[in-house]
């Protein structure tokens, strides 16, 4: 970002630039560890922010920091309080086991953190590593995970004790003390062989980029590859004709592509769509087939995403089939363009 804008009323930056600015702050270590504790989307959100920054002035760095200990005070109801200090206390007051309860409701789970650093972790090695653990144990480390990332890894346990895993996920309730200790002790081990995982690529993806980018004979180099591995060229053309590239194409492709797919497809397929992909359908309808197509996508309600998954496949496969053909010229990356 350029530099931060002032106006008369006063220093005006978002909760993420005052988030960005808080962090630049305080030192390499302690924003390191304040982003561990973040979800993989907030923090990359939060350090592209960060990366911008430049030319900061002092009202933004007081302003940000101003209201962040003034949100703290108001929140927080500690007022600069440790947690050894207040393990101390509460230990003295109420008891070991009464004080870790408190101090779980005040900090969070001490887990969470841990936890998080995870989500960067590939599901199929997760599945692998936790798979010799009893059950239970599965089903508490899920337990701390978000559902997305732990579908993924139900999908790499043996099918056979999936079941199972699931049935003690949903009878948990308040997880006592030594079975955290002992899931403190699994993710450790899991953190610490994770740190020595070589870093994952997604070739296929790279692969159909680049295909995309070729300026000559795209096509013969396709059938090249086929030669030598059929399965994973068709992968690879999976990825090179993905549904978003409809986004970018022209109102004569959209135009012809609405004549041979039924609607009802698309308003299956479109479907929780990014915004630019529905205007760029929709601004090739007429206004009143627009109309008659959005009270369709109504009416059809909610729809299962394997079968929106799926209508997106095969609409695809028509594209390629037309582009094949030389029917349409399909767009398949973001080209600049010039007048």
């Amino acid at each position: 970002m350029a530099e931060l804008n002032n106006n008369d009323e006063g220093v005006v930056l978002t909760p993420v630039e005052q988030a960005a600015i808080v962090l630049l702050s305080i030192g390499e270590e302690p924003a390191a560890a304040v982003l561990r504790c973040l979800e993989r989307d907030e923090l990359i959100e939060l350090t592209q922010v960060m990366s911008r920054m430049s030319g900061i002035k002092v009202d933004s760095v007081k302003y940000a920091v101003q209201n962040f200990f003034d949100d703290y005070r108001e929140q927080s109801g500690l007022h600069g309080a440790s947690r050894t200090y207040l393990k101390r206390s509460l230990d003295l007051a109420l008891g070991s086991d009464i004080a870790n309860s408190v101090l779980n409701t005040i900090y969070g789970d001490a887990i969470r953190p841990m936890m998080a650093r995870l989500q960067y972790a590939s599901p199929k090695w997760l599945a692998e590593f936790i798979s010799h653990e009893h059950v239970q144990m599965q089903a508490v480390f899920l337990a701390f995970l978000s559902p997305a990332l732990a579908g993924q890894i139900i999908e790499g346990l043996p099918e056979a004790s999936r079941d199972l895993v699931l049935l003690n996920l949903a009878r948990l309730d308040e997880i006592d003390r030594d079975l955290l200790k002992e899931l403190e002790d699994l993710v450790t081990r899991c953190l610490s062989a994770l740190d020595t995982q070589s870093a994952s690529v997604e070739g296929v993806r790279q692969v159909a980029e680049i295909l995309n980018r070729l300026p000559n004979n795209r096509a013969g180099m396709v059938e090249l590859l086929r030669a030598h591995d059929p399965d994973v060229v068709s992968q690879i053309e999976m990825s090179m004709y993905d549904f978003f590239i409809l986004s970018r194409q022209t109102e004569q492709v959209i135009t012809r592509l609405l004549d041979d797919i039924p609607l009802e497809q698309w308003a299956i397929a479109l479907k929780g769509a990014e915004p630019a992909l529905r205007d760029a359908i929709l601004s090739a309808m007429p206004k009143r087939q627009a109309q008659s197509f959005e009270d369709l996508m109504r009416r059809s309600g909610p729809v299962p995403m394997s079968r929106i998954e799926q209508t997106r496949k095969d609409i695809m496969v028509a594209v390629k089939a037309l582009a094949d053909a030389g029917e349409i010229d399909v767009q398949l990356f973001a080209e600049a363009t010039a007048e």
